[in-house]
């Protein structure tokens, strides 16, 4: 018998997952995948040399603000460029 996460999968089981198909999936309900948009667009990834005394600070800017270092990266651009 198959199982999946080591509990048996029933003959019972399979019909509902495949009347359930049948009957159509609310495209709202599914789980989004990828990653979220972080502009207009779909991201860029740009590498960049940091010293270890910058990146340090920066992590500590960024759990004392409780966002990723990207996103304080991008903020601080963001702030830059305007």
């Amino acid at each position: 018998m198959e199982e999946i996460n080591g509990v048996p999968v029933t003959d019972e089981q399979i019909q509902e997952w495949a009347d359930e198909a049948e009957r159509g999936y609310d495209v709202e309900k599914l789980r989004k995948r990828g990653r979220k948009p972080v502009g207009a667009g779909p991201g860029q990834v740009v590498p960049v040399r940091i010293d270890e005394a910058l990146l340090t600070a920066l992590n500590e800017r960024a759990a004392q603000d409780h966002v990723s270092r990207s996103e304080l990266i991008r903020a601080a651009i963001r702030a830059y460029v305007a």
